[in-house]
């Protein structure tokens, strides 16, 4: 069974203050995420249907009205992002701009000096999946080399193959 809802009645009375005065639909939503569930004794999903959004967003913006007790300009959403990152996008930028002006000319460029990098920059070790999904996140892919050699004489291996001596099996 499910806890029994607590109603602060002075959250309500602040909530219908911030319903009457809101200028902002963002405002209005979080004053009603608090008057519905307590004044005709809706669900939280039943909430969210009644206010369109989801109901996780009813939730937050019950805390956030309960946080700030006036409703103010609503933050910035918090969830979302590259919230484990290790540098900003800008950073990773300026990390890899050192190995792409030898990989415009054709250069191969090794990862093993690029992790170590990252290493220094980070301040501690990193593995090698990091710097895979970095250069993956920044469009770079790989280039394997090619399979033969650009200055082969493919004629001249052919003519010595034929010059050759052949193996001749002698009896004993």
């Amino acid at each position: 069974m499910a806890r029994p809802r607590r109603i602060d009645v002075d959250l309500v009375a602040k909530a219908r203050e911030a319903a009457a005065q809101a200028q902002d639909l963002q405002q209005l939503r979080m004053a009603q995420a608090v008057l519905l569930p307590s004044l005709a004794q809706l669900t939280l999903e039943q909430t969210a249907t009644a206010l369109g959004v989801g109901r996780a967003t009813v939730a937050r913006l019950q805390t956030r009205f309960r946080q700030q007790g006036e409703p103010v300009q609503p933050a910035a959403r918090s969830w979302g992002g590259r919230r484990h990152a290790l540098l900003s996008a800008a950073e990773e930028a300026a990390l890899l701009a050192e190995w792409q002006a030898p990989a415009e000319r054709g250069e191969l460029v090794v990862l093993t000096p690029l992790r170590a990098a990252l290493d220094r920059r980070v301040g501690r070790r990193v593995k090698p999946s990091v710097v895979y999904r970095l250069v993956q996140r920044h469009r770079w892919r790989k280039v394997a080399p090619d399979t033969r050699h650009p200055k082969t004489d493919t004629p001249g291996q052919e003519t010595w193959k034929k010059k050759r001596c052949p193996k001749t099996w002698r009896p004993c």
